[in-house]
């Protein structure tokens, strides 16, 4: 049987990171896709095309989706990039789009919940919703790239973010290789 995820696309830049993730998942998993207005232009302004992929596209506004819904099962979600004004709603309840309503969903029902936060510096308040998220169940996994790996390309260090989030979903791949040592 086939995983099924939902990809939460949020207004802040890194939209190369949902992208990247998109292409992965929806060879292998059954995807729904929820982008948001602001993400839209930020893909728009960053040359990223969210469009054409094998997946359900859901509109941010309609909470009569299945998704919102605790009873209808699927196996994770991840916002990537996820906005500092969507950590606040998620970590606050505050679930007034599909977007924040999936993730409560996903957080009440303790399904994995990824945050790829993308933000720097971080303020006290930026850190408190993070803290505050995870104790709610999800997992906070910053844009940060490694450079253990001597990445060469943009496209390197997105992969290096995308594996770890691949990871956490459980979902096999080749995009990085795996740390084994610094004379591996």
């Amino acid at each position: 049987m086939k995983k099924e995820f939902v990809i939460g696309v949020t207004g802040a830049s890194g939209i190369c990171y949902a992208r990247r993730l998109l292409e992965v998942l929806c060879t292998d998993a059954k995807v729904h896709i929820i982008i948001s207005d602001v993400a839209e232009s930020i893909a728009s302004h960053e040359g990223v095309v969210l469009s054409g992929f094998s997946a359900k596209y859901h509109d941010n506004n309609q909470m009569f989706s299945e998704i919102a819904s605790g009873s209808y099962r699927y196996d994770g979600m991840v916002v990537i990039p996820c906005s500092q004004k969507t950590l606040a709603a998620i970590s606050h309840g505050y679930a007034d789009n599909l977007i924040t309503r999936t993730a409560d969903v996903c957080l009440k029902e303790r399904r994995k919940c990824i945050l790829v936060t993308r933000e720097t510096p971080l303020s006290g308040i930026h850190l408190t919703n993070m803290l505050a998220a995870h104790q709610a169940g999800a997992v906070i996994m910053p844009a940060s790239p490694g450079f253990y790996n001597h990445p060469k390309t943009v496209n390197d260090l997105v992969d290096m973010v995308v594996s770890r989030v691949l990871d956490h979903l459980g979902v096999e791949h080749e995009l990085t290789e795996r740390w084994s040592g610094p004379d591996a």
